[in-house]
Parts: structure tokens; sequence; C-alpha cells
């Protein structure tokens, strides 16, 4: 017995010593997958050295003799710190994620694939102008050289049991149009769902429900819309069906109406700021770890000034050799989701003598198959058929089954290049809004200003030339030739305003100008104007501006917009008759301090309250259109807003479900099942805090197929977050601010940046989750670089030889 339980023991040592064996090789070689931050390295093609420093977070600064020198060695560090992260976004554009995960990602391969964006990358590279083909295989070459250089591959192919493929020029246009997809794709099916919705409602009820702003409007130009009134009942009595259709519909409570990639942007004159133009951006999008941007700056020598150097700081994006947003000593620019219209869908006649043939603009034509193999790691390879005309390809079908072609922006030539590189020597406002509208980005509000003190806004990126008269938000055919694109808008056309009489500018994705700009721009469902209000309002309410008063607007989480919704609830609960969950309700309402702030239980009440009365609300019209179309699902309306506070002061009961006697009924239904779902959980209503809802989810992207130890060490914390949509501080568990900054060019040690998700994708890098803590408790660190704690110098290959 005796020697058993040696033996025992004997193998549990000898397993524990087994297991510490594997978990040491495998920090080993963890450790052999860092980025090389100290001492020298050698790479080709350089023509002279380049000096690479690190400050405490990480922010790299990087010192070259050309631009050339200086885009192969960015190609370098963002392949060392971040190239598992550029990898995903070539790969998700591209469609072929499935090579690296397997079948599970399958169907975003097919859907990305039937774009064809490789493809068309390829064709679009032969298209730039020599000078940035040569910058975009300096940096591919940098990032292929940076890759070699570790010891290891990136961690995460070591846990995926894969090798990284080598980057190809065509992979940093590929990251470009990733942005199309993450700042647009949404449209694509907005879109389409509009067309059902006009298909199965009265056209005055259509309108109602997507008219375009309201009294939230804040543009730069022209007054607020006003919103059309609700349809009588003579064009729609939702009473008369009954509430049967409805009781089908499976109601969802969610936040798909208050969440959209965004971003702020506002300025103010010198002479208002003590001298240079005044610039905040903060550009909201999903948030990883690590983060998406990389905060960069990079110093090299003026080409028509030998004496003079070209500084610029901000944040590059991993994959591209630029510097998205930032500033240069001489302007600081800034960008905002523009929500223009860049996308149409094409009815598509197809001969019904041959299914393989459509009408053109010049007459019956072959649809063009494109075979797309799509390969799958640990399975055969996959064969699609992509349909295309001469419009683009067929992704998708109208209402009523007719094939449906894409138009999109990121499809034409002109759609992506390098000209934003040209920003880094621009000196005036004037000279970068000619830039900007040359710029192949997706389109976007740039604001801008200068160290004189002039500010502008424009469209940055190229905007469709619309020709004819059709409605872009619904599917037309263009097989007539009088309707359609007819490229690009002219520059001279582009909205600008420069220099307004108030001295100030600001951007919340809400609707911009009017008139015939506004019809250039097209309504692509751009945002309630609520944040961009409040934003505008805390400009006009000071006269002289400092960098941290700027930085305080972009933290403003003051809850203005819901204030009316927490006084309809208030009226609401004083009708209710006596009950539990009533009175515990209007105590927790007591704790409104008017922010979203992380304790508060009233905040998540009225913001949960309205959700359940715009969900309830628009679920009577999609049952009426769902008797036409079952599979039908509401699209995002970001205007919904108007239409919902409308039907609550006006209470028509003809536009009431049956289900209710009136208005009043449905207000006292919301409220008691979110009070009752509430008091369901563990200390009832008043612990369900706003804080507890919104607790930071910012994951790294292998940490959801991982063990929860695993991914526990990848992610960031779970701290409860302040802020929320329509209100500046925008925030949710993975939405918000992917990074903030505060900059006038010209003074940028005065100047303040934030960044959540850390500067390195390495677990086991001092710069993992660096700077994280400090945004989320709203604390800025200083918009340039530190001192240097790190340096290495990357000298040419032949001073070794």
């Amino acid at each position: 017995m005796a020697r058993r339980v040696n033996l025992i023991r004997w193998l549990l040592l000898a397993l524990l010593f087994l297991v510490l064996g594997l978990a040491g090789a495998f920090w080993l070689l963890l450790q052999g997958s860092l980025p090389k931050y100290n001492g020298e390295a050698h790479i080709s093609g350089l023509s002279a050295p380049v000096v690479i420093e690190r400050d405490a977070l990480g922010s790299v600064t990087v010192h070259a003799q050309d631009r050339l020198d200086l885009a192969r060695a960015l190609g370098y560090v963002h392949a060392q710190e971040r190239f598992f992260e550029m990898d995903l976004m070539r790969r998700s554009a591209a469609g072929e994620l499935a090579e690296l995960f397997g079948a599970a990602a399958l169907p975003a391969d097919r859907k990305a694939r039937g774009h064809r964006m490789r493809a068309r990358a390829t064709a679009m590279l032969t298209e730039l102008p020599e000078n940035q083909r040569r910058l975009i295989d300096a940096y591919r070459d940098g990032v292929n050289e940076g890759l070699a250089a570790l010891a290891v591959r990136p961690f995460p192919y070591l846990l995926t049991r894969a090798q990284p493929h080598t980057w190809h020029s065509e992979d940093t246009l590929l990251v470009v149009i990733s942005m199309y997809f993450t700042l647009q794709e949404s449209t694509f099916q907005r879109e389409l769902q509009l067309s059902t919705l006009r298909a199965g409602l009265p056209e005055t009820v259509y309108q109602f429900l997507t008219a375009s702003g309201g009294e939230w409007d804040a543009p730069l130009v022209g007054a607020p819309f006003k919103w059309p009134q609700p349809p009588s009942s003579e064009e729609l009595d939702l009473r008369k069906h009954g509430p049967d259709l409805k009781r089908n519909l499976q109601h969802h409570r969610n936040d798909q109406h208050d969440e959209a990639p965004g971003s702020n942007s506002f300025a103010v004159a010198g002479s208002l700021a003590g001298n240079a133009a005044l610039i905040a951006n903060d550009m909201h999008l999903p948030l990883r770890t690590p983060s998406l941007w990389f905060r960069t700056r990079i110093i090299y020598p003026h080409s028509q000034r030998p004496d003079s150097f070209i500084d610029t700081s901000g944040v590059s994006l991993p994959g591209t050799p630029a510097i998205v947003a930032g500033s240069n000593r001489h302007i600081a620019w800034s960008f905002t989701n523009s929500y223009g219209d860049t996308a149409d869908w094409v009815r598509v006649m197809i001969d019904p003598a041959d299914p393989s043939r459509y009408r053109s603009i010049k007459g019956w034509k072959p649809v063009t198959v494109h075979r797309e193999t799509l390969h799958i790691r640990g399975a055969p390879d996959e064969t699609i058929e992509v349909r295309e005309t001469e419009w683009g390809p067929i992704l998708a079908s109208d209402y009523d089954g007719t094939p449906l072609a894409l138009v999109w922006a990121a499809y034409q030539v002109g759609s992506v290049n390098l000209d934003l590189i040209e920003l880094e020597q621009v000196e005036t406002v004037d000279k970068a809004i000619v830039v900007a509208q040359h710029a192949g980005i997706p389109a976007q509000n740039f604001i801008v200003g200068d160290r004189d003190g002039n500010i502008a806004w424009t469209i940055a990126g190229r905007i469709p030339l619309r020709k004819g008269h059709y409605n872009p938000s619904e599917p037309a055919d263009w097989s007539e030739g009088n309707i359609g694109w007819h490229g690009w808008l002219e520059a001279a056309k582009y909205p600008v305003i420069s220099n307004p009489q108030e001295q100030r500018l600001w951007s919340g994705n809400g609707r911009m100008v009017d008139g015939v700009m506004f019809e250039h721009l097209g309504d692509g469902g751009y945002e309630l104007g609520a944040r961009a209000q409040q934003i505008r309002d805390n400009l006009q309410k000071i006269e002289h501006f400092t960098p941290i008063d700027f930085f305080l607007i972009q933290l403003d989480d003051r809850a203005l917009f819901l204030s009316r919704w927490r006084q309809l609830l208030e009226r609401t609960l004083d009708q209710v008759p006596s009950s539990t969950w009533r009175t515990e309700m209007q105590k927790a309402l007591h704790d409104w301090d008017g922010h979203a702030s992380i304790n508060s239980a009233a905040y998540r009440i009225v913001r949960t309250f309205r959700q359940e009365v715009i969900g309830n609300i628009l679920d009577n019209f999609a049952a009426e259109v769902r008797r036409h179309h079952p599979d039908f699902l509401f699209p995002r309306l970001a205007q919904i807003e108007h239409a919902v506070w409308m039907l609550i002061e006006q209470r028509p009961l003809h536009l009431l479900s049956p289900e209710y006697a009136n208005w009043n009924q449905l207000l006292e239904a919301c409220a008691q099942r979110i009070a009752v779902e509430m008091q369901a959980q563990p200390g009832g209503i008043s612990a369900r805090t706003w804080g507890e809802q919104n607790t930071a989810k910012i994951q790294h992207p292998l940490s959801r197929v991982l063990p929860g130890f695993i991914a526990q060490w990848l992610d960031m914390p779970h701290d409860p977050l302040p802020g929320d949509s329509y209100m500046p501080r925008i925030q949710s568990p993975n939405f918000g601010a992917s990074q903030r900054f505060v900059v006038a060019p010209g003074e940028e040690e005065q100047g303040y940046f934030s960044m959540p998700g850390g500067q390195s994708g390495h677990p086991l890098s001092p710069y993992y989750g660096s700077g994280h803590a400090d945004w989320v408790a709203g604390k800025a660190t200083a918009f340039l670089p530190g001192l240097p704690e790190r340096t290495l110098s990357l000298l040419p290959l032949k001073i070794s030889q």
C-alpha cells in the first residue's frame, strides 16, 4: 500500500514538473515573439539609419532621413507590435478568415468574398501614382522584415497553431478597405430594409417613420428640418387588425438604434484659443485589445527645405504607412463618419428567355461569373460563384425577388490611395482641404485648423456623382442609362465651411449642411443630432478656450437627451395604482443626477424605459409590414426619436396597438415590464446601476475562443464605464472613443491624448494595455510622446557587411 502511495506521489510530482515545464516552454516561446525594443537591427533597403524611440506608454517616435525609409521602418514596427491585428483586417476585407480559423469563419468569408476585394485591391494598386506604390512597397518590405526578425512568430499564431503569411502590397489597400466595411457596410442592409418597409406601408406612413431630422438637428448650415405629421386613420389604422399578428413578433430591447460607428470632432478659431486653432477628435468605433490605432510620431527632413523637418504626431493605422489623424506643427486635423450615401442598389432585370443575361445600358449582356476559392483550415476548399454586372456584384434581392447589384464607392477607381500622407507637409487650412477632398478613404467629415488660427470643415474622401432623378436610398433600375453614377463629384462642388462667423465648428455624425450641399452628400443614415447639439451648446457657452476645456467637453456625460424621458416616466408612475414595483421604481429614480453615472440606477431605468417604449411602438408598424413580408426586420432608424416622441405627445389612437386601451396604458405596461424584470434580479431595482450594465468588455480578438483564465489575462479589466449614446462621452461595453485628442498646431506640448486597449499587441510587452486605465478614469496623457525609455536603431544592411 505504501509503495502504491509513493508511486502516485511520484506520478503527481512528475505531472506537476511536466506542466510547469510546458508552461515554462510556452513562456519562453512568448518571450521569443516580443518586439525588439533596444539595440540595433539591420534591415535591407534603408538609405540611412532610422532611430525608433518608445516612451513609457510605448508611443513610437520614428526619426528617418526620408519618407521611404520612414515607411519601411514603420512597417517594421507595426509588424513586430501588431502583425496579427493587421492580418485580421486584410483577411476580413478579402474574405480569407477561414484559412486561419477554419469552418467557423466561413459565413463571414462567404459574405465578404462576394465583394471580391482582393482582386479589386490588386487592380487599384496598379492605378496609384508611382510615388505611392513605392511607399507601399517600402512599407511592405519593412513589415516582412519586422516579422522575420522575431525569434518566434507572433503569439496568436502559437495559440492557433498557424503560420503568418507574407505581407503583400495590396494588403495595405485591403486594410483601408476594411475601414470602408466598418464605416459603411451597415448602410447596405439598411437600404434593403427601407425598400421593404416602403413596400409594406402607405407612403405617408413610410415618410413619417423615415424622415430626415427634426428638433435635435444641429447642422453647421441651415435650420433643423421639420418632421412630417403622423398619418391619418384613413391612411393607416393599426387597431383594425387586432393584436394577434403583433404577438407573433419576438420583441427585442437592444441598442440597435443607439449605436453606430461615428465620432466627435470640434474646433474653435485661434481668436478664441489664444493664437492657433484648437482641434478635438474622438473616433467612436468597436473597441478591442490592442487598440485599432497606434500612437506614432514621425520626424524626417522636409523635401523642399533642407533645414526644416516634418514633425507629425497622432495615430497611425497598422497595415498602412500614414498618420491618420493628428498634428504636424502647422495644421491639426480630425475625422468623423459622414454618413453620406456612398452605395446604391441596382435592380437587375434578368432575361426571361435566358437567365444568364441581364438588361444592361447597351442591351442584353451576359452576367459575369467569377469563381472564388475559399481555403478552409482543416477542411477541403470551397468554391463559390460571384455573379457580377456592369454596376457591381449581385449580392441581394429586393422585396419582390428582383436581383440587386451593389454599386459602392469602395469598388471604384480612386476610392483608395495614400493622398492622406500629403497632410504631413501641408501648412494651411486651404491646402489641407484640397488634399482631403482627393483622399482615397471612406467619406468623412474633416475638421482642420492651422497655427494662424483658421478653421474649416469639408468632406474628406470621394463623393459619388449621381446623374438623373432617383431616390438613392432605394433600389432602382439603371438599365435605361438615364440614372446612375458618373464618376466622382468634382472638388469644386464639395461642401466647404471656412472660418465661420461664430468661429466654431462641430460634428457628431449628424447632418452638417442643407440645400445643394446636402443633396450631393445624400443621406446614408446620419445620426440623431443630440450629441452634436450638446457639443455645439458647450462651445457656445465659452468665449476663450484652453485644451482642458475641450477635453472636458469630450468627457461630458450629462443626460440632457433623456431628461424628457425621465419626466415622462415620472408622470407615468404617478398615474399607476400603488404597488410594490411602482414604489421601488420611484425610490430608485431619486438618485437621478443628470449624468450617465456608473452608480446611477435612475439613469439605467430611464434609458431602458425609452428603449422599451420605442421597441413596443415600432413592433406595431413591423407587424403591419409583416402582413405582406413575413421576414421583414426593421432597419436602424437613427432619427426615429422624432417620430416616437411626436406619437407620445399627440397620442393618436389609430397608431396604437389594439392590445392597449390608450397611450397611458402602453407607457404603464412598458414601465411595469422593466420594473418586474429588474425586481427579479438580486438587490432589486435600486441595485440595477448603469455601471452594472455598462461594464467594459474590451477583448483581444482571440479571447472569445480561449479558456476563461487565458482570456481574462488578454482582455482589459471589466471596469464600469460612465457615458452613453446621445452625449459627447459615447460609451458602451465594447464601443466608444477609440482615441481622444485635443491639440493646437504649433502648441502640441499643451495637447492631450487618451486611448483604450493599449499600444502593444503582445501580452508580455510593457506596453500591453498601456494608457488604458487613464482612458477609463477620464485622465488624459500628453499629446506628444514622453522622454524615450527604449531606443532601437535600424541600420542599412550594407553597413553590417
